[in-house]
């Protein structure tokens, strides 16, 4: 829970911008169209890129994007929204759409994170949350 109103959560996540400040992967984004963005990534020594389209953007309720590399499918990202007493019940989840051209595109870019991505990004996920619940109680 983010003690802080629905619409403040939102306002955040939808910045694609700030993803990067609570992201233990995503070190920057560049916003090139309304709705799609490039996202910058690393893990240990690997860095590389994805191209993000949002796809779901409904504002106090849920927002997603989808991640491409190179054309090939890989995941949507994404955060639920609920009111609740005192703040937001915040969700972020993943969904895996790799296929085999991105499932090896993920080994020669990530290395060995490739074959554990559920896990890692379950980690991931838990820092984010943290991250962004600490930043924005802060304000």
């Amino acid at each position: 829970m983010v003690a802080v109103p629905p619409a403040v959560v939102y306002a955040a996540v939808s910045d694609v911008a700030r993803l990067a400040r609570w992201s233990p992967e995503c070190f920057a984004v560049w916003r090139y169209r309304p709705g799609r963005f490039i996202g910058f990534n690393r893990r240990k020594a690997y860095v590389w890129f994805t191209t993000c389209r949002v796809v779901v953007a409904r504002p106090g309720e849920e927002f997603a994007f989808d991640v491409t590399t190179f054309g090939q499918p890989v995941s949507r990202w994404g955060y639920r929204l609920a009111a609740v007493d005192g703040g937001t019940e915040l969700t972020e989840y993943w969904l895996d759409k790799r296929n085999r051209a991105a499932t090896r595109l993920g080994r020669i870019f990530t290395g060995k994170v490739t074959l554990d991505r559920p896990v890692a990004n379950r980690a991931g996920m838990r820092t984010t949350l943290e991250r962004l619940k600490r930043e924005l109680e802060r304000a």
